[in-house]
């Protein structure tokens, strides 16, 4: 018993110590740009040496004072989430280039078309990011069509 406790002091020692190595190297941000977050950041940038990696929480059509854009209107509603993304990248110093993966969250996978067309007004299309989407049920609020969560590799 004494081993093993002595073995868990160790581990949980090595854990607090990682920890405390990575996270000046982890900032949070919530632009202006974007509405007031509740219990979450916007984004968490990651100091990765020559480059820095955003990762964003999952954006909705909101625009700056909370209000939905786009009420029953997946197109109206990814443009302003594509919005967000871009104010997050641009905050970070990045361009949206540097996207490299997007995961969506919808309500009606059959409207993906109308929900590429948007992306592609705001990617390169030549090199377009990493995916995965999802078809839900449900998001957070009944009137909210698309979430989009979006990763970018900013070079410095």
């Amino acid at each position: 018993m004494i081993k093993f406790i002595s073995i868990l002091a160790i581990f949980t020692s090595l854990a607090l110590t990682t920890k405390a190595q990575t996270a000046p190297n982890v900032t949070f941000i919530d632009p202006e740009t974007l509405s007031t977050p509740r219990g979450y950041s916007h984004a968490a940038i990651i100091d990765l040496g020559n480059c820095k990696m955003v990762i964003m929480s999952g954006q909705v059509a909101l625009d700056p004072k909370g209000n939905l854009i786009g009420a029953n209107d997946i197109a109206k509603q990814t443009e302003q989430v594509f919005r967000n993304i871009k104010s997050i990248v641009e905050a970070a110093g990045g361009k949206m280039d540097h996207l490299v993966k997007l995961c969506y969250f919808t309500r009606d996978v059959s409207r993906i078309q109308d929900v590429r067309n948007i992306r592609d007004q705001f990617i390169t299309t030549k090199t377009k990011p990493a995916s995965t989407l999802v078809e839900v049920s449900k998001l957070f609020r009944e009137d909210v069509l698309i979430e989009i969560e979006a990763t970018a590799i900013i070079p410095k």
